[in-house]
């Protein structure tokens, strides 16, 4: 079997920061440290941490007076900022610097007076903390039909901003449909859109070109490897998605001689290497990479977390 793996895959800048600041949380000042939401959308990657010492929360009620208490890189609304503050947690912002770019153009097109309209997922968590970021009107539209509802007039002034997980395909014609409905429009450039789920998106469709089958490793509710999946199928190339290699089914790639594999954001590469192990045990495999856009980004760490961490003996 030939197996072809999609460049880029896998972690982000975002969720390389995000699980380093909880690491780093970590050997600062020790277990627990609480985290607000999952760290990123992957049960291998929250189990990891839970087993250092971290644990994970809905709601910050669930969270000891004082406590460490990291917020997930998809962000937070304002209230959970404030209701942070007021209970005197030491917070610790893991929000991804691409999420807090779109709420601060979100705050920019509030501060002028135009209602902000968020294209994106209803019921996700970086959707549902942009929209406590804004103040003022948000609505959120998740397709066309949405826009074509939207109660405003032709003429309302109003901005769009994007979920950051999805691409400039995702998003063109929503876009396209506002700017046909709206006389007075505006909007962040193409280029504002998350790098990383272009890339990966793109690559899936140079990937279905050249297999006979894609598997996506990624969790269910990571809205970046649905797509994956979403857009290989689309391809018209069956497409499966799965969080490792346990949940292969060998009937999937039974007939096929080329398997593409690729991996969502917060997919660890490890769980790439768990898939190859699952197929090599079906027999003999031949893995190559893709050629595709190498990736460089890199985010600060919050400052408190900054300083190098001590050598363990």
């Amino acid at each position: 079997m030939q197996v072809i793996l999609a460049q880029p895959r896998g972690f982000c800048a975002g969720v390389v920061r995000a699980i380093e600041i909880v690491d780093r949380a970590l050997v600062k000042h020790g277990a627990p440290v609480f985290v607000r939401h999952e760290i990123v959308h992957n049960k291998h990657v929250v189990e990891g941490l839970r087993r250092k010492g971290a644990q994970f929360v809905e709601s910050l009620d669930d969270v000891p007076a004082g406590a460490v208490t990291i917020f997930s890189a998809h962000g937070v609304a304002k209230a959970v900022e404030v209701e942070a503050q007021e209970r005197q947690l030491h917070a610790i912002d893991a929000t991804c610097p691409l999420v807090i770019k779109i709420h601060n153009q979100g705050r920019q097109y509030a501060a002028s007076g135009r209602t902000v309209i968020l294209i994106g997922h209803a019921g996700h968590p970086e959707v549902e903390g942009t929209m406590g970021q804004i103040p003022g009107r948000v609505i959120l539209v998740e397709n066309e039909a949405d826009v074509a509802r939207l109660d405003l007039p032709d003429d309302a002034p109003v901005a769009y901003v994007t979920q950051t997980t999805l691409s400039v395909d995702d998003t063109r014609n929503i876009i396209a449909a506002l700017r046909q409905r709206f006389s007075n429009l505006v909007g962040p450039d193409t280029r504002d859109i998350c790098y990383a789920t272009q890339n990966r998106q793109s690559a899936v469709r140079e990937l279905s070109k050249r297999v006979d089958v894609i598997l996506v490793i990624g969790a269910t509710n990571s809205s970046n490897s649905n797509r994956l999946r979403e857009i290989g199928t689309e391809s018209g190339v069956p497409s499966y998605l799965i969080a490792d290699g346990s949940e292969l089914d060998p009937a999937w790639v039974r007939d096929a001689q080329v398997v593409g594999i690729t991996a969502g954001a917060s997919a660890p590469e490890t769980m790439v290497e768990d898939v190859l192990a699952a197929l090599r045990r079906l027999g003999p495999v031949d893995v190559s990479t893709m050629e595709g856009k190498e990736e460089h980004a890199e985010f600060r760490l919050p400052a408190e977390l900054a300083d190098p961490l001590p050598i363990s003996d």
